[in-house]
């Protein structure tokens, strides 16, 4: 949002409590009157409409009868002489004081979680499920069972007659594990094939940027080698050059992501015809690398002006939301933020997020590091194994777990290491680099005004702007006329503004600053379809089946992405629940007296058009189950889910 929205912002709030008030309540939706309840009234209709399945949120909360899916707050940290039950003094009053003061946020660090795995203790050996494969390897001291038949026994029931990955593959790689195996298996027990429609899928690569066996043997045994970011940490090492000799080498190289290979025949600094004024002094023979490597003005460039950008966004950001968010008019997509030190000693988990699916024409990745070393080394080993368009530097990750490492936000107070960083990886790319900030560290002291210019004169091709500090994380409302002031500070680079876009108003008003596109975070999570009603210039009022109905795909997405046996039906699960957690936030556009719905505004307790939209509305964690059980089929025993984040933008 822009200037006009941040001056009055609760302006819209209409009526909320228990009943329509004319008088306008601040931060809260403006709902019409008709469709407000209580909180009472509220749940008592959610549980009248599901009397047929009475146990299920029992079931899926605590076993001894502790709800465990709905906590009322966090647990705030006990001072001296401060009761376990939060009190101070024995009154309630002292209680409410302290609730008042510490206020929550951030993370629900102490959630009970569940990994997939814990749903399918009596998993069947791989070598029977891959048709193709050997005898099992580890013989007698195999963990998993060799016996189909004991496997069959103790296999839960099928949740649907259809399976999604045989109906698009022609064929499904779990076989008897499948949770919808009844679709594929013959009467014998053997896995059926679509013979034509495999055939067509047999060459085709859906998905790609995997991790390949041998290079996580030769990245955890640490047998690769760095040349390329070794020779670029050693000159970096040496300090930056004299001011006189960047601005000759600055003016034959050209601006970054501008065409000027006339004004540079030669690559600076990679022979013995490296010119007197270079920074870089080196001697010997040419190599082949000195020869065939792009020079600056040869690397791809990144036009994404006007474009849409979904935001790498955590958890939530993965291959089937970004597969969604394609579908409705997303742009540019970015894998989750990727732990550099993680990739390098080639985790399973952290590589999984850098894989992209066809769909996604204008890709990037995102890493997170402290390091010049480690980054420059992860880019090197990105630009050979993985497909992207971009690479992407987190500088605004407001996280403890990352900032107290040095990375993230802490990086616009290490000026020294994070110009390292950027010209470190901008050497050993062939692909841009792009940065996203945040408007500084503390609330009223900004930096990225004075960051600005000075990542276009490190080689950054584009950076994204989130108007606001890493202290305000996503209270109050983003700075967007200082995103207008930055525009100004960091031209001839484009810059990209995030924060509160959730209509095509919003995106309108923030185009209107000067930024050359507008990268959405949030706003993607509450409504999807955002991108439609930006590039249409309209509000959608989507029903609630149409809603269903996209949920439905992200669950197809997430079986033929995290699989369909047991282990990729709860991870599919748990992913649908944690979005699950940012839906239940979006009010109707039929519902709202006045419009738009503003980000920061809360939903108060309403009775929907049916009752899918009221469900949908809830902010109880056993609703979110419910939905996904009308998805994905009934959860597992004892089952228990709490969101990895507690909405904390409303307080």
């Amino acid at each position: 949002m822009a200037e006009g929205a941040l001056e009055a912002p609760a302006e819209n709030g209409g009526g909320g409590g228990d009943s329509g008030a004319s008088a306008p309540e601040r931060g809260v939706a403006p709902i019409k009157p008709q469709y407000l309840t209580t909180k009472e009234e509220f749940h008592k209709f959610l549980e009248a409409k599901g009397q047929e399945k009475p146990c299920q949120e029992t079931e899926a909360g605590d076993p001894g009868g502790n709800d465990l899916a709905e906590p009322e707050a966090k647990r705030i940290r006990l001072e001296d002489g401060q009761t376990e039950d939060g009190q101070t003094d024995g009154t309630a009053e002292a209680r409410e004081q302290l609730l008042a003061q510490k206020r929550a946020r951030g993370q629900n660090k102490s959630r009970p979680h569940m990994k997939p795995t814990h749903y399918d203790q009596n998993r069947l050996c791989p070598s029977l499920i891959q048709e193709s494969a050997a005898k099992c390897f580890f013989g007698d001291r195999c963990r998993f069972l060799h016996d189909v038949g004991r496997y069959l026994e103790t296999k839960p029931a099928d949740l649907g007659p259809r399976c999604v990955l045989f109906e698009t593959f022609g064929r499904c790689p779990y076989g008897v594990t499948c949770r919808f195996a009844r679709a594929h298996l013959g009467p014998e027990g053997q896995n059926l094939v679509q013979e034509e429609l495999a055939a067509h899928w047999a060459h085709l690569v859906p998905v790609r940027n995997g991790l390949d066996k041998a290079l996580q043997q030769q990245l955890r045994k640490r047998k690769i080698r760095f040349e390329r970011a070794e020779q670029t940490l050693r000159q970096l090492s040496q300090g930056p050059p004299p001011a006189a000799a960047v601005s000759e080498v600055t003016a034959a190289e050209g601006a970054p992501g501008q065409n000027n290979c006339e004004a540079q025949e030669a690559p600076a600094g990679l022979g013995p015809v490296t010119p007197p004024c270079s920074p870089v002094w080196t001697c010997g023979p040419l190599t082949d690398e000195d020869v065939v490597r792009l020079r600056p003005c040869e690397k791809k460039r990144l036009d994404i002006s006007g474009k849409l950008y979904l935001a790498p966004l955590t958890t939530c950001g993965n291959l089937p939301f970004r597969r969604i968010c394609k579908r409705f008019g997303a742009d540019v997509t970015c894998g989750e933020m990727a732990v550099c030190t993680n990739l390098l000693q080639g985790q399973t988990s952290e590589w999984a997020l850098l894989k992209r699916h066809q769909c996604e024409d204008i890709f990037g990745v995102q890493l997170e590091g402290a390091f010049p070393d480690t980054m420059t080394k992860c880019a090197e080993l990105l630009n050979r194994t993985i497909e992207v368009d971009f690479v992407d530097i987190n500088v605004g990750c407001p996280i403890d777990l990352v900032y107290k490492k040095g990375g993230g936000c802490a990086l616009m107070n290490r000026s020294a290491k994070f110009q390292q960083i950027v010209r470190g990886m901008n050497q050993v790319l062939d692909v841009p680099l792009t940065v996203k900030i945040r408007t500084g560290v503390q609330e009223r002291v900004n930096l990225a005004h004075r960051l600005l210019p000075e990542l276009w004169d490190w080689g950054a091709a584009l950076v994204t702007l989130h108007g606001r500090s890493r202290e305000q994380r996503y209270t109050k409302l983003a700075d967007w006329p200082y995103i207008k002031q930055c525009v100004k500070a960091a031209s001839p680079m484009p810059l990209f503004g995030n924060g509160d876009i959730l209509s095509y108003e919003d995106a309108n008003r923030a185009m209107q600053t000067g930024i050359a596109g507008i990268m959405i975070g949030r706003g993607a999570l509450l409504k999807p379809w955002l991108f439609t009603e930006i590039k249409e210039q309209r509000h959608w009022d989507i029903s609630s089946s149409e809603r269903l109905d996209i949920l439905r795909d992200f669950t197809n997405y997430g079986l033929e992405h995290w699989g369909s046996d047991t282990q990729g039906v709860e991870k599919t699960r748990r992913f649908l629940l944690e979005w699950l957690s940012f839906l239940c936030r979006y009010v109707p556009v039929g519902l709202l007296e006045q419009l738009p719905q503003r980000i920061n505004e809360r939903p108060p307790y309403y009775l929907g058009r049916d009752y899918l939209e009221t469900l949908m509305a809830s902010q109880k964690a056993a609703d979110w189950i419910r939905i996904s059980e009308m998805l994905l089929g009934p959860v597992p025993p004892n089952f228990v889910f709490l969101p990895k984040h507690k909405a904390n933008a409303y307080k």
